[in-house]
Order: C-alpha cells, then structure tokens, then sequence
C-alpha cells in the first residue's frame, strides 16, 4: 500500500519576481525551493505510510526543474518519487495536471490517501486537487489541520479540518485526497546521508502514454504575463497645530472617500 502525496519546485519566496519583454516570468537566477505548502504534505505522507506500514510515493508533474523537489523528498525520507513530462502535456492547466496526476496514481495501482499541500504559492491556486480527486473518483477534504485516525481495513479516515470560526471533524471513506494545512506537522530537515542518497538517485519519468492517456488538450493556456503598472505616490506631510491637523487629515480623508 502507499502513500501518495505531490510536490514541485517554486521560486524561492523571497526572490524578486520580474516578467521580461517577451512576456516570461523570470526571477533573477535565484534558486527554486520546495513550494513551502508541499513541506507539509511530504511530511505527513513518510508519517502515514509509517504508521500504515507502507510506501510513501513522491510525484511531480511537468518539467525537469521539479526533480530538485522530489529530491527534497526522497531525502526527507520518502521511499519513492516520480516524475510526469510530456510534450503534450501543459502542467500550467489545471485540468491536464489533473488528468495526469490521477492516471499516475492509478499506474502505482496500491494508493489509498493521496495528500497535497493547501496550493502552489506560484500559481496561487489549489484548483488541481480538487480536480485531481474528481478524475479519480475519490473523496476530497481540504484544509485539513489534523489526520485522527485512519482505518485502511475499514477504509475509514477521519480529519480536524480548519473553517472560518473554529475547526470541524469529519469522517469519509477511502480513498481520499485530502489537502494539508500547516498546523499538521513539523517538517523534519532532511539528514546528511538521506541528502547524499537522493543526489545519487535516478528518478523515473512517465509520459503520456506510460499513464494510458492520450488525447490531452489544455483547456485553458497562458499566453504571456505582464508587470502590474508602475504606481505614483504623492506624500503631503502636515504640520502645525495637532487640532488644524487632525481637520486637514480628515478633510483629506473625505476628500479621497476613505472615510
């Protein structure tokens, strides 16, 4: 039994974001990182393959940049990872990366949680779990703070999930896909010698076909972005005495209808 959970490699947050004239995205050469939402979801899946004494399973999809994440999570601990590329395959839409994370899933044959973390902080969306668990069949629970328990002979899963004023316990069925919030877990540091393993490892990579998809059309591409337009600040420093201050302040205020 495995299992499963999904990673890539993102700019580093602090890296400073820039779209050149040919409309690419590029961030000043500075080194991609694990997407940070992703340190979470590798965690929980070595902790529940351990208690469940079974694999865990690393999958990333798309371009070779994301084996340095699947890297980071075979020297975490992980037992296994995998790549998905293909020429026809647009890992920028959702729905394709759906389709193909699933049928990876499917090819490993002995999944029964698939985990993911809450999103991708470079696209800013978690809109591929939900479909990842849709192209599947499977039950699907977000923002989950806190695995309970699991059952796999019974195929019983119940989760602590974070909501708008409190938090909320839920049981499903497995399989399921769920999506992990920071408060789960403490990432551990990758050790020494899992690092030196995991520079040495060969990662597997499946296209299309070694899924059994074929057909693959992106539903929605991005044809280039662009920088936000430069903003103008004017400052106006008042002075004099506090009470003709706080009048000016407040007829400024009024005057820019933020009170």
């Amino acid at each position: 039994m495995r299992i499963v959970t999904f990673t890539r490699s993102t700019p580093d947050t602090a890296a400073k974001v820039e779209v050149g004239g040919d409309g690419a995205v590029t961030w000043g050469g500075a080194a991609t990182v694990v997407n940070p939402w992703d340190e979470y979801s590798l965690e929980e899946a070595i902790q529940q393959a351990g208690k469940a004494g079974g694999k865990s399973a690393a999958i990333a999809v798309g371009a070779p940049m994301h084996d340095d994440a699947l890297k980071h999570a075979l020297a975490m601990g992980l037992d296994e990872a995998y790549r998905i590329d293909d020429a026809a395959l647009d890992a920028t839409d959702s729905l394709s990366y759906a389709t193909a994370a699933a049928a990876a899933v499917t090819k490993l044959g002995d999944a029964k949680l698939v985990i993911f973390g809450k999103e991708s902080v470079d696209v800013g969306t978690d809109s591929h779990i939900v479909q990842t668990a849709r192209k599947l069949g499977w039950t699907m629970l977000s923002y989950v703070s806190k695995i309970v328990s699991v059952d796999y002979a019974a195929g019983t899963l119940k989760v602590e999930r974070l909501v708008e004023g409190g938090k909320q316990v839920v049981s499903a069925s497995l399989p399921a896909v769920i999506s992990v919030m920071k408060d789960i877990n403490e990432p551990r540091y990758p050790s020494f010698m899992g690092i030196r393993k995991a520079a040495k490892a060969s990662i597997p990579v499946w296209s299309l076909a070694d899924l059994g998809v074929s057909g693959l059309r992106a539903k929605a591409k991005t044809t280039r972005f662009a920088n936000l337009p430069a903003r103008t600040v004017e400052v106006e420093m008042l002075t004099g005495d506090p009470e003709d201050v706080a009048a000016k302040l407040v007829d400024r205020l009024l005057a820019e209808k933020v009170l």
